[in-house]
């Protein structure tokens, strides 16, 4: 567990690389969901740096916890994580190789955090078509999208203002 201390320590001090990809979905969340203060992003930390980068600069003030995973085999370790650390929100890395939307270790991840009472969001449609509680970001054209039945299962509330999928 230090070492998800250490990558958000140096996710912090890193310039982001794919800036303003994540900025719509951090503001949404924060308007969404206000009590939020810690979200998290599984994914292979490696590969989806510059996301990694862009995520922590489009949440500021809130704490990043990053699960690294390698492959799909490392997804039962990364639920025993949250689980045990309880965040408020998990953020899907579009183009993460191991749980990039679209992926089953996506669905995997989208569904035991709504039983955990754990909403997911994501920065393109597909996302919210996969589970997502919302989504919002460059390929969305600035749209809100919101997934209600997903919402209710996880016990928060959409914005009246998002278009519901």
């Amino acid at each position: 567990m230090k070492l998800v201390t250490l990558l958000s320590a140096a996710l912090i001090a890193a310039a982001p690389l794919c800036a303003g990809d994540y900025d719509a979905i951090g503001k949404a969340l924060r308007t969404a969901w206000p009590q939020a203060s810690t979200v998290a992003v599984v994914c292979d930390s490696a590969s989806s740096k510059s996301s990694l980068d862009a995520i922590t600069s489009a949440f500021p003030g809130m704490k990043i916890m990053v699960i690294d995973v390698k492959n799909q085999q490392d997804m039962g370790k990364a639920m025993g994580a949250l689980s045990s650390r309880h965040p408020d929100a998990v953020v899907l890395v579009a183009g993460d190789k191991v749980v990039g939307d679209g992926s089953s270790a996506a669905t995997f991840l989208i569904q035991r955090m709504a039983a955990s009472k754990v909403p997911t969001v994501a920065i393109t449609e597909a996302g919210v078509r996969q589970g997502a509680v919302l989504g919002v970001g460059p390929s969305t054209g600035g749209k809100l999208f919101a997934n209600a039945k997903v919402a209710s299962v996880a016990g928060v509330t959409i914005p009246a203002h998002a278009s519901q999928i």
